[in-house]
């Protein structure tokens, strides 16, 4: 078995990112909701006011994981990397991408200071909230998300 690679996102790295996240948007069965599109990543991800990083999961050539994060901030614990989305593909899933995807994510999150990690899993997706389990995390379950589309 080989191991992946895991190295941060590139430009070049997008339409293999965007690929995976298309994969969980129909995993999700919420394909119908995907707008975002290659070319407004690259500028929300390396324009002049970047909105997220990433790192990439490769094998030989091919993206097979995917880790997006950005910062947000708690006004009662400080600094927060928020991991909005770690992702593999289906044929690499309990192979030990998303492992490795994940503690890169929380080793750069520790070395860069932030108080926390943050994400969340559907409540439907036993094996995603069985992989976190592994970390010992906590669940909140006190309070629901709102949002406002625009």
């Amino acid at each position: 078995m080989c191991e992946p690679i895991i190295r941060a996102g590139e430009p070049a790295d997008m339409e293999g990112a965007f690929a995976l996240i298309a994969e969980l948007a129909e995993y999700e069965m919420a394909a119908h909701e995907l707008e975002n599109t290659v070319s407004r990543m690259l500028q929300d991800g390396f324009g002049q006011k970047a909105s997220f990083r990433f790192w990439v999961a490769c094998k030989g050539n091919a993206v097979v994981g995917l880790a997006l994060v950005y910062d947000r901030y708690s006004t009662w614990k400080g600094r927060c990397l928020y991991l909005e989305d770690l992702i593999v593909t289906q044929a690499e899933r309990s192979k030990g991408v998303g492992k490795a995807l994940f503690e890169h994510v929380l080793n750069i999150a520790r070395k860069e200071g932030y108080s926390q990690m943050n994400w969340q899993v559907l409540d439907w997706n036993e094996s995603a909230i069985g992989f976190y389990n592994s970390w010992n995390p906590t669940w909140d379950g006190q309070w629901i998300n709102g949002k406002i589309s625009l």
